[in-house]
């Protein structure tokens, strides 16, 4: 690069190299270093979905396995809550850790680490034993809370990671594309779960204990897709942007985007350092709280924490309770264990390929040329309506017709997923600045699993009262409130398709000469200072030259 002293670049060749690289981003041709990306953090998305949601499969076998004689054919509403509830409370407080530690630390650093943590819980819930001075169900939630540490950190990783390396043309498909993933991580569930009974059935039939292999076998699954995609997590390259906004290294960042795009793949020992960084903003509680206390940026916090804690009430309330909602309309239950437990798979298969699946890929497909924003606000109406329909004509609707009630318990999973499901995702990873974008991505999904942890809680509490099942009616209303509050919010958020993550972030950096010092030094429209260009060391040590300039 080009210089106008001995001591600093010019300029001009920093504003044109940080221009030319994010523009080269924003309209590069979709080729296979975007395909490779969508699959790694895929992976990690199908692994988490087939986690979180298998456990409506396992609680269900539990209940056979252990509680015939003394509760029915079913889990004491105390563990099955903790069963439930246990990796959500821990995503909740992964998403958290995991948001800010990108922020602070990379992306880059951080991926890779919350699959380890899925594989290492995932082994030791399959491997519980069964005869310790600790009952093995506070081990095995005790196993999924850890568990859902790693889960929450893929959240605000798989989608900012995706966010920063996509095209604007196509950013919303790469994000849905990722997210959609999940829909065949709770399809993987179901097959799994059918496959391993109909392997075991000799065995169940003739002593329903032998149902211990099965749900071990079914969870013990999930840490093959982890495992696969380990490794590609491990060798990703930094995003550009992170690169630039946080690192301040304007020439590195070009030169892996550059090479990551015409090769379609990232090698380390091709990177470069250069020997000129930018200083900029630093992330601050103190310029946290200055740049979110300003209305335009906090309503938009607001809106994304609030619509997906609106949304998760609902959707994990269901999602959690197939079974339980299965039964209640005489579609599962029966005195024999094996049949029971094949028809719970069975249904869960059908309403995820009716329902979730294509919800997902009609996102896919439509959320660049919609919008998300119409996307989420269409999805939140026809669900309230849906939700209405089910909660005050439920008893009539599977009195006289339990298809028109999977009908309808379908659509309201295809529009949570052609809706808020993948919208909430989506728009936290574009709307905020590079070096909060982790953080608030996870502060907002953190919002949605406080909505699923009460969910669970407020379902296996309230569906009993008047009598077992009796009140899953009042459920379907209590939700429809709530996707009518995120419809409410959702008119907070902006519309992103179509523009840049600097046009969505108010990331309009100019970089100039100061003209008392002469030193070159990067202006930000949303931060308080400015900071001089310096020599490059460790972006993570702390500066003492521009720690406090004004």
């Amino acid at each position: 690069m080009s210089t106008s002293n001995p001591k600093s670049p010019s300029r001009e060749d920093l504003d044109d190299t940080r221009r030319a690289a994010l523009e080269e981003i924003d309209n590069a041709k979709f080729g296979w270093f975007h395909i490779r990306a969508c699959l790694v953090a895929g992976i990690g998305f199908f692994t988490d979905a087939y986690d979180l949601f298998s456990i409506n499969l396992v609680s269900a076998i539990l209940g056979y396995t252990y509680f015939s004689s003394i509760n029915a054919n079913e889990v004491p509403t105390d563990i099955d809550s903790g069963l439930k509830s246990s990796a959500a409370i821990g995503t909740m407080f992964g998403q958290l850790i995991f948001g800010w530690m990108a922020d602070r630390f990379g992306r880059k650093k951080m991926y890779g680490i919350e699959l380890m943590i899925i594989i290492v819980t995932t082994i030791g819930s399959a491997l519980s034993p069964k005869n310790l001075s600790i009952d093995m169900y506070t081990i095995i939630i005790v196993w999924r809370l850890i568990l859902g540490l790693g889960i929450g950190g893929d959240y605000p990783l798989s989608a900012i990671i995706t966010s920063e390396f996509a095209s604007k043309k196509r950013r919303g498909a790469m994000m849905a594309a990722v997210f959609a993933m999940q829909g065949f991580g709770i399809l993987f569930a179901g097959v799994v779960s059918l496959v391993t009974l109909l392997a075991f059935r000799p065995l169940i039939l003739s002593n329903s204990q032998n149902l211990d292999y099965v749900w071990r076998i079914i969870i013990g699954v999930g840490i093959i897709p982890a495992t696969i995609a380990l490794y590609f997590r491990l060798t990703i390259p930094e995003t550009p942007r992170f690169t630039i906004d946080v690192q301040g290294n304007v020439d590195k960042a070009a030169h892996n985007i550059k090479f990551a795009l015409e090769q379609g793949k990232y090698i380390e020992k091709y990177e470069i350092e250069s020997e000129y960084r930018i200083v900029i903003q630093k992330a601050t509680w103190k310029d946290f709280i200055h740049h979110f206390g300003q209305w335009e940026n906090g309503k938009v916090l607001l809106g994304t924490s609030v619509t997906w804690f609106a949304h998760d009430i609902a959707y994990y309330g269901i999602g959690l309770n197939n079974a339980i909602i299965l039964e209640a309309i005489g579609y599962v239950k029966t005195e024999d264990a094996y049949q029971s437990l094949f028809n719970i798979s069975i249904g869960n298969i059908v309403i995820t390929l009716m329902g979730t699946i294509p919800g997902y890929w009609f996102t896919v497909f439509l959320v660049d040329s919609l919008g998300r924003k119409y996307i989420q606000l269409q999805g939140f109406a026809l669900l309230t309506i849906i939700f209405i329909i089910i909660g005050f004509g439920y008893k009539e609707i599977i009195t006289k017709s339990i298809p028109l009630f999977i009908i309808l318990y379908s659509l309201s999973q295809f529009f949570q997923n052609f809706g808020p499901n993948a919208t909430t995702f989506i728009v936290p990873g574009e709307v905020f600045p590079t070096r909060y974008r982790s953080t608030c991505h996870g502060i907002s999904a953190a919002s949605g699993k406080l909505g699923a942890i009460i969910s669970q809680f407020v379902f296996l509490k309230l569906k009993d009262i008047g009598g077992k099942n009796q009140s899953v009616n009042h459920l379907f209303k209590f939700f429809g409130f709530f996707t009518f509050i995120g419809f409410l919010f959702t008119l907070l958020i902006p519309e992103t398709k179509g523009l840049t993550l600097e046009e969505l972030s108010n990331e309009k950096k100019i970089i100039h000469i100061d003209k008392d010092t002469k030193d070159i030094i990067i202006d930000d429209p949303t931060i308080l200072s400015s900071r001089s260009i310096r020599k490059s060391r460790p972006w993570y040590e702390e500066d003492d030259d521009f720690s406090d300039a004004s």
